[in-house]
């Protein structure tokens, strides 16, 4: 660009001593001009696309998401003329807004009468009074609403016991965060049938999904308080539950204590040995299929190091993904038909064109170990196409495994049981554990076993029932039995 300019001075400039060959001036700059086009067109170059412009989502009314609220209190608000002269005006009509409010939680005590009788002329005879109601804590003042008040702002809400301690104290009296403590695993032993039930619902349905994830704690007594490392290890099925176990380790046999040795059906999980080892001891029983997000994503990651291939991998998962949601509501055996004829032949281009990658890049690669772990996990991967139950990734059971990673750090397990079982048996319950109802004033004669234990108590049946999802699981503290 500085030639050019030079050489226009030189042909269009005046004013110069020196003469130059005006024709070989040209000459160069016609040169120089095509250079320069040459390159303009190199760099940049124009590129057309076409982008589907998204629907804006429509932005909900705040009548349309407040409409289930009831309404606790109405304001009429009268026109200063009509105080004035009530009788001179008539009602024609009227305008209606409102505003959301909340009430702050406050600690309040429920007085319980039992009035004492005695028969009118009969003085021999004992005074007739009501039993006394069971507690939840018997000799205590925690209400069934109290303790799951506790049990939620720590497992849920992710408040550590010593924040609680101090919040307690502006709502009208301070609970000592030891007492808290000790209802917490009060809370843990009532929930224990729920959880029995959950599990053994899960194990039920014939397919079910497995994960763990690491969680630091506590010992006191270990190691002058250091901070070691334990496991929660959590199963769902589809539609159905979750349930998540404490574990000090992740060996292999923890897996068996979560799903116990007499499992038949599809367990479904990422490439973590336990998993398959679990499996290959009971083939004829057990089946496992793989989780296709963990082989993608190790794709993904490889796009840094070579796009092209690992896009390669890429669109033919996403045939998988785009077939699945194709037949998304349709039923298991038309699902597995539609599979059968589809898979196979996606399958096989995988197959091939990851053996052939793998030989043309390093091992230690990133696009060379997702190949790898493709290869590795081939046989659960392609089992999908056998079953049309399966979900093709166990996306929904990391997710339920999300929450807990907020409330790891206020938690502090303790090693021992029951302590460090609370949140293994809270976490499973978060959808149907909410704010306490009229139902948890009294409590039950007997902590109900896993047999008799309320089904609406579970997650899965308050998403069932509309009625259900917003109240206390304080059923087995009731006197009151659920529906079953």
């Amino acid at each position: 660009m500085t030639q050019v300019s030079w050489l226009q001075k030189q042909l269009f400039g005046g004013g110069k001593g020196e003469k130059l060959d005006r024709a070989q001036l040209e000459l160069k700059f016609t040169e120089l001009q095509n250079l320069l086009e040459q390159a303009s067109d190199a760099q940049a170059k124009l590129v057309r696309y076409e982008r589907r412009e998204k629907a804006r989502e429509k932005r909900p009314v705040a009548a349309e998401v407040f409409a289930h609220l009831p309404v606790a209190e109405t304001v009429v608000i009268l026109p200063e003329e009509v105080k004035a002269e009530p009788a001179a005006y008539e009602r024609i009509g009227e305008e209606k807004t409102f505003e959301v409010d909340v009430t702050p939680p406050k600690l309040f005590k429920r007085e319980v009468v039992r009035p004492k009788f005695r028969r009118i002329g009969e003085r021999e005879q004992p005074p007739v009074v009501a039993p006394a109601p069971v507690r939840v804590v018997t000799g205590g003042y925690a209400s069934a609403g109290l303790i799951a008040w506790v049990a939620l702002s720590k497992y849920v809400d992710h408040l550590p016991l010593y924040r609680l301690e101090r919040m307690s104290a502006p709502r009208g009296a301070t609970i000592p965060r030891n007492t808290m403590s000790d209802r917490i695993r009060i809370a843990s032993d009532w929930l224990e049938p729920v959880y029995k039930r959950m599990r053994q619902r899960c194990l039920e349905s014939g397919y079910i999904r497995v994960d763990e994830t690491p969680v630091r704690f506590v010992d006191p007594d270990e190691k002058g308080g250091k901070t070691e490392q334990g496991y929660l290890w959590v199963m769902g099925s589809p539609g159905g539950d979750v349930v998540f176990d404490w574990k000090l380790t992740r060996r292999h046999d923890e897996l068996t204590g979560l799903i116990g040795s007499e499992y038949k059906g599809v367990l479904q999980s990422d490439g973590y040995e336990a998993y398959a080892a679990y499996a290959r001891k009971r083939p004829a029983e057990v089946t496992r299929v793989g989780c296709w997000a963990h082989a993608r994503r190790k794709f993904f990651e490889a796009r840094d190091e070579n796009r092209e291939k690992a896009d390669a991998f890429l669109a033919l998962i996403g045939e998988l993904y785009a077939h699945e949601r194709e037949h998304a509501e349709a039923t298991t055996e038309a699902r597995a038909a539609a599979r059968a004829k589809t898979f196979p032949a996606i399958f096989a281009r995988l197959e091939v064109l990851a053996k052939t990658i793998l030989a043309e890049v390093r091992p230690k690669s990133a696009l060379g170990l997702a190949c790898s772990y493709l290869l590795g996990q081939w046989d659960a991967l392609t089992a999908h196409g056998s079953h049309g139950q399966t979900r093709l990734d166990n996306n929904l059971v990391e997710n339920a495994i999300r929450p807990s990673a907020v409330g790891k750090k206020n938690w502090l397990l303790r090693r021992r049981a029951p302590a460090s079982r609370a949140p293994a048996r809270t976490a499973g319950l978060r959808p149907s554990l909410r704010s306490p109802s009229p139902r948890s004033r009294a409590a039950s004669s007997a902590i109900p076993t896993p047999a008799n234990a309320p089904r609406s108590c579970t997650p899965s049946s308050s998403r069932a029932s509309a009625t259900a999802s917003t109240r206390t699981c304080t059923c087995a503290m009731s006197s009151r039995a659920c529906p079953p």
